[in-house]
């Protein structure tokens, strides 16, 4: 385990001369008690201190060291503060140091190690600062129930981190509410920094992807200054902060019903010295009364944010229109335009895209639909199916909203991340403009 720092925290170990020292290695290894991860280190005295497993070594040990193995021994407890890895400990991976560290801990407690329970230990996991993040699939055999609350101190030493939670799936609820259990610490606050940019959250109460980066950098770079932004699915302020802190917002309207995201978003505006320029709308989006203010409109909600498009469109200027960005994730067929080389279906933390833009461009400012456009060699038949769908459906509803023809362009089509097998998460950047009054 590691102190603040990154120190290694205090091991115990228990003392002896010289001489005795293969004795004890002995009966120490026997008994499963002797921590492989630390070197035996010389003592400023001459003796000799061997790292334990554990918090103590059980007063029936001591005497069996000094009684029986190793008569007439000195033979006491301490602790070493700064214990030295071992080399074989310095060679493992951390998932290799997981199943060492958890067997060898298991079978001390009587427990038969098994390829059941290796194959049920994680391979990846996510880390933030001194908590670590597991993944449902994994520690689900039931022998592990049985050795709880203790197993997950081993599984924080090992991996060096004092708290740790386990995700299940996110909560069907409308707020994406993850079900994450702690089994290890007091509180699920995290701290994360993405290009720059602090967000804190509780892990057991918010979500946060980390193959979204590409998509928080691309914002980040966008020419936002002196616009008025509405980001309609805020969360903890994963795109909302990248449009003020980066991009130069002068002003964000921040809309999000998750009271635990709203906490997290509070703090993170006023963590980066933004608050000033955001107003966070607490509720349900579909009822927001802003109109009429938006130079861009983000939508970042997964699968579909088609339930707040009304509202994209509302918020837009009837003057001058805007842009929205609008997530989705598409499904794409077996077969046809496979993902590039190295991304896996397999893979739970799914890996983000290369970042790329793929530009379809309009001739003379035509309305949709009186245009033929252009496909990207990277880009799927299905992502320009569906964005040429959304494409249509905002231009009726703009004019539904407005009572005036609107003219839109397809701009952008960037993908994010594969979300799933054949599933591809992406966003469609979205021109919507007025038509101008004829006569």
């Amino acid at each position: 385990m590691e102190r603040e720092g990154g120190k290694p925290a205090a091991v115990v170990a228990v003392v002896t001369e010289p001489r005795f020292t293969q004795r004890y290695r002995e009966y120490l290894e026997k008994q499963k008690l002797l921590d492989r991860r630390h070197r035996v280190e010389k003592m400023p005295d001459g003796t000799v201190a061997l790292p334990v497993l554990g918090e103590t070594l059980p007063e029936q040990h001591l005497q069996e060291l000094r009684d029986r193995v190793a008569p007439g021994s000195t033979c006491i407890v301490t602790q070493l503060l700064d214990p030295v890895p071992s080399k074989k400990a310095q060679g493992c991976s951390p998932a290799q140091r997981l199943c060492l560290e958890v067997s060898r801990w298991v079978e001390g407690r009587g427990v038969t190690w098994s390829p059941e329970l290796e194959a049920d230990l994680p391979r990846s996991w996510q880390r933030h600062g001194d908590l670590l993040l597991l993944s449902e699939d994994c520690f689900q055999a039931k022998r592990w129930k049985n050795l709880e609350p203790e197993l997950w101190e081993t599984v924080a030493s090992a991996l060096g981190v004092h708290r740790v939670a386990k995700r299940g799936r996110v909560s069907p609820d409308g707020t994406r509410t993850p079900a994450v259990t702690l089994l290890l610490g007091d509180h699920g606050w995290v701290e994360h920094v993405d290009n720059g940019i602090r967000y804190k959250f509780d892990v057991t109460q918010c979500m946060f992807s980390f193959g979204n980066i590409t998509e928080k950098l691309r914002v980040a770079s966008l020419p936002c200054v002196g616009e008025v932004l509405v980001d309609l699915y805020a969360g903890i302020g994963y795109f909302t902060l990248p449009f003020l802190v980066h991009a130069g917002a002068t002003f964000v309207h921040a809309c999000e019903w998750n009271p635990h995201a709203v906490v997290a978003l509070r703090k993170n505006l006023d963590i980066n010295g933004v608050a000033d320029r955001c107003q966070i709308h607490f509720g349900d989006n579909r009822k927001l009364k802003l109109s009429n203010i938006a130079d861009r409109v983000n939508l970042g909600l997964i699968p579909s944010s088609e339930e707040g498009w009304p509202i994209a469109c509302q918020v837009l200027r009837r003057d001058a229109g805007g842009i929205l960005h609008i997530h989705q994730n598409v499904e794409s067929y077996p077969g046809k335009n496979l993902q590039p080389p190295g991304s896996s279906e397999v893979e739970k933390e799914h890996r983000p895209y290369p970042q790329q833009i793929i530009t379809n461009q309009c001739t003379n400012g035509a309305t949709t639909g009186s245009r033929r456009r252009m496909l990207s060699a990277a880009t799927k038949p299905e992502w320009q199916g569906w964005a040429e769908s959304a494409e249509t459906r905002i231009a009726t509803l703009l004019q539904q909203v407005h009572g005036t023809p609107w003219k839109t362009q397809i701009l952008h089509i960037q993908p994010v991340k594969s979300y799933a097998p054949h599933v591809d998460h992406i966003v469609l950047d979205l021109e919507c403009r007025p038509c101008p009054l004829v006569g």
